[in-house]
C-alpha cells in the first residue's frame, strides 16, 4: 500500500533549482480516479521551457508530463482503459498528458480538441499547493483525475521505449497527420532532439525516399543516422544558415525538400527552414511549443516559393494509441528504448533539466 506521504520535485520559481517537497498521498480517491506509483518520468524539452519561464503556468508546479507507472489504487468505476482493456491494481500504464472538456467551441464545433478552451495538462496546469497536489510526473505518486485517457501497457513493451518516445513521438504523429509525408518524398528535419528523432522515424516509416537532419551535437547526429537519416548537417560545424542551405540544395538536386519539419524550438529556425523547402513544398512548425521570442522573417518567401505552412499543437489520445502501435515494431521499439541515455533521482531533477538544456543527453529521465 502507498505511504502516507511522498516526495516530489517542485518548480517554485523560474530559473531556480527545483525543491524536493513532501505531499500527502490520498487514502481515498474518486470513483473514476487512479493513484499511480511513478516508475519513470521523461524530461521533455517543454519542461526546460517551463523552467525558464517561457509559458505562463501556475507556480508552484510538479513538472512531468511523460510518465509510466503502476496502478496502486483504482476507483470502483474505472474498469477499462481508453482502448477498452480491463484495468486492475498493479497494471503498468501510461496516459495522455492532457484532458479536454469535450463541450467547448473547439472540441465540438471545430473538432480541434488540442485547442480546447479548458484543456489542462499534467505537469503543467496544476498548482502543487492545491489538493490533491500530485498532478505531475516528477514525484513518487501521481493521482490521475476523472477523464484521463489511460493506456495499459503490454509486458513486452519496455518502459524505456514508451518514455523514450515520450510526448515527442505523439506530437510528431499529430504533426505529420496535418502535413503528411508522401511516398518518395525528400524530408528535412530541423533538430535532432527527441522531437526531431521521432519525426525522422515516422518519415522513414511513411516511405520518405531521402531524409536529411540538421542539428547538434555530434552524439545526436549519430542517433539521427541510426534512426534513418541519409544525410546529416551539423549546426556546430557549418558557418551559418547560408552554408546549411547550400548543403541542403546539394543533397536535393538544387531544389530543396518536399517537406521540412521544424523540431528545434528556437524561433530563428523558422525563417531558415522556409528557405530549405522546394517551391510548392510544405513547412511544418512542430517545435515552437513555448514562447521563446520573436524573429524577423520575410513573408515574401512564402508567396515566392508558394509554400504550405502548417502548425501543430500537442496531441489527442488517439495519437497515444497510434504511438503505442508504432512501438510494437521491434526496430523502433529498440531504438526509442536506447534513446534513454541519462537517469536521475528526484533529488537530481534540477541537474536533469540542465542536462537537457545543454543538449548533453539523448533522452533524460527521472526514476523516483
Amino acid at each position: 500500500m502507498p505511504e502516507q506521504t511522498c516526495s516530489a520535485a517542485v518548480l517554485t520559481n523560474y530559473q531556480e533549482p527545483l525543491e524536493l517537497r513532501e505531499f500527502p498521498v490520498p487514502d481515498k480517491i474518486g470513483a473514476e480516479e487512479a493513484l499511480v506509483r511513478v516508475q519513470m518520468a521523461g524530461i521533455c524539452g517543454t519542461d526546460v521551457h517551463l523552467w525558464l519561464g517561457q509559458l505562463p503556468i501556475p507556480l508552484p508546479v510538479i513538472l512531468g508530463h511523460e510518465t509510466v507507472g503502476y496502478i496502486e489504487r483504482l476507483g470502483p468505476d474505472l474498469k477499462k482503459d481508453w482502448r477498452g482493456k480491463p484495468l486492475t491494481v498493479g497494471d503498468r500504464i501510461t496516459w495522455a498528458s492532457s484532458i479536454t472538456c469535450g463541450e467547448c467551441y473547439y472540441c465540438r464545433l471545430k473538432r480541434q480538441p488540442t485547442r480546447c478552451l479548458y484543456r489542462k495538462a499534467y505537469g503543467i496546469s496544476y498548482c502543487a499547493d492545491e489538493a490533491p497536489h500530485l498532478r505531475g510526473g516528477y514525484a513518487q505518486y501521481i493521482l490521475l483525475r476523472k477523464g484521463s485517457a489511460i493506456f495499459r501497457l503490454p509486458d513486452e513493451l519496455l518502459t524505456e521505449a514508451v518514455v523514450g518516445g515520450g510526448c515527442a513521438l505523439i506530437t510528431a504523429i499529430h504533426g505529420l497527420e496535418r502535413a503528411p509525408v508522401q511516398f518518395g518524398d525528400t524530408v528535412l528535419i530541423q533538430g535532432t532532439g527527441p522531437v526531431g528523432l521521432a519525426a525522422l522515424a515516422l518519415a522513414r516509416h511513411s516511405g520518405a525516399e531521402k531524409i536529411i537532419a540538421i542539428g547538434a551535437p555530434d552524439h545526436r547526429l549519430q542517433l539521427a543516422r541510426e534512426f534513418g537519416a541519409d544525410g546529416v548537417i551539423s549546426i556546430e560545424h557549418t558557418l551559418g544558415p547560408g552554408e546549411r542551405r547550400r548543403q541542403v540544395l546539394d543533397l536535393t538536386g538544387g531544389y530543396g525538400a518536399d517537406l521540412v519539419v521544424e523540431c528545434v524550438g528556437y524561433p530563428s529556425a523558422v525563417p531558415e527552414g522556409l528557405e530549405l523547402c522546394r517551391d510548392g513544398g510544405t513547412y511544418l512548425v512542430l517545435g515552437q511549443y513555448a514562447d521563446a521570442g520573436d524573429v524577423a522573417m520575410n513573408p515574401h518567401t512564402i508567396t515566392r516559393k508558394q509554400l504550405n505552412v502548417v502548425g501543430s499543437w500537442a496531441f489527442e489520445p488517439r495519437h497515444v494509441h497510434q504511438a503505442l502501435i508504432f512501438l510494437n515494431n521491434t526496430h523502433w521499439k529498440e531504438l526509442f528504448a536506447r534513446e534513454v541515455s541519462h537517469r536521475f533521482s528526484l533529488q537530481q531533477a534540477s541537474e536533469a533539466l540542465e542536462t537537457v538544456r545543454q543538449h548533453r543527453s539523448a533522452k533524460a529521465v527521472i526514476v523516483p
